[in-house]
């Protein structure tokens, strides 16, 4: 009966203002329409790729007859972690003078935001260009997955600055007052109330950099290199799975295999996120 009449209020509700019946359609139909797009997507690549892997895609040692993906594995993990471990301390602490230290009115805080954002919107290829002509050749670090990754860490600092610092925003300031009243400093009200509190939205934001590194290839192009083989160091130049994926598609002889690495980076991405979806749990629930 109850269920009824809320069925009534509702078409009543929406005869006298047609207007919200036709936004709430088009609301609904946009949000049907984008998980269809990325179900489809998803789907497409499955099937195209899952078939064709085998245990010689696996193989330690990458050939023209099996196209392994193993050292664009490697690779790949090397230049994520590399990319995160300048990346996010940096990040964190610029996020953490801005929100906490630099005043909120100064004009350096407001020019360093400009600068991020702008940074943030920069096309990948001109970041590559400039880390091969600044790390490859100014540095003679050469085509290595040290000057990819520090190529990568300068693309995804913005993205990590915002987002932290976003995420310190959202914390309301009566948790600091407490911290304070309680005797607290200002260090250790930051790094005992104020970060554990806004670790959600910072590995929002490292998980977003890691899916833009793992999808990266212009930029590791002119950095990196696309050496199909295992690194014996980060000085070694090697091809990450995008890399590899773009070089097979290129070909155009090894399209089985290119949609085979399409899922095993598919996978990846969603094993990378899952691992910081479960650590962001553990710390708001710790």
């Amino acid at each position: 009966m109850k269920t009824m009449m809320n069925v009534q209020q509702k078409f009543l509700s929406y005869k006298n203002c047609p207007g919200s019946a036709m936004l709430r359609i088009m609301v609904l139909l946009s949000a049907v329409l984008t998980f269809g797009v990325l179900l489809f997507l998803i789907l497409h690549i499955v099937v195209q790729g899952l078939p064709h892997i085998s245990l010689s895609t696996f193989a330690w040692n990458y050939t023209t007859e099996n196209a392994s993906v193993t050292p664009a594995i490697i690779n790949t993990l090397v230049i994520t972690l590399l990319s995160l471990c300048f990346a996010a301390p940096l990040g964190i602490f610029s996020a953490i003078y801005l929100v906490e230290y630099a005043g909120k009115k100064s004009r350096f805080v407001e020019i360093i935001r400009i600068t991020t954002v702008t940074l943030a919107g920069i096309p990948s290829i001109i970041y590559g260009l400039f880390g091969m002509l600044f790390f490859v050749v100014s540095c003679g670090l050469g085509f290595s997955l040290l000057a990819g990754s520090l190529t990568l860490t300068i693309m995804i600092l913005p993205l990590i600055i915002r987002t932290t610092e976003e995420a310190l925003l959202a914390v309301p300031d009566i948790f600091r007052e407490g911290s304070y009243g309680l005797g607290a400093g200002k260090l250790r009200t930051i790094f005992r109330i104020v970060l554990p509190a806004a670790v959600p939205g910072i590995l929002a934001g490292i998980i977003l950099s890691v899916g833009r590194i793992a999808g990266e290839t212009a930029a590791l192009v002119y950095t990196a290199g696309t050496v199909a083989q295992l690194p014996g160091s980060v000085m070694s130049s090697g091809r990450s799975l995008a890399i590899h994926m773009f070089t097979l598609a290129n070909e155009g002889l090894y399209m089985e295999q290119a949609y085979a690495t399409a899922v095993i980076l598919l996978l990846f991405v969603v094993l990378i996120n899952a691992f910081s979806y479960y650590l962001a749990k553990k710390f708001v629930y710790a």
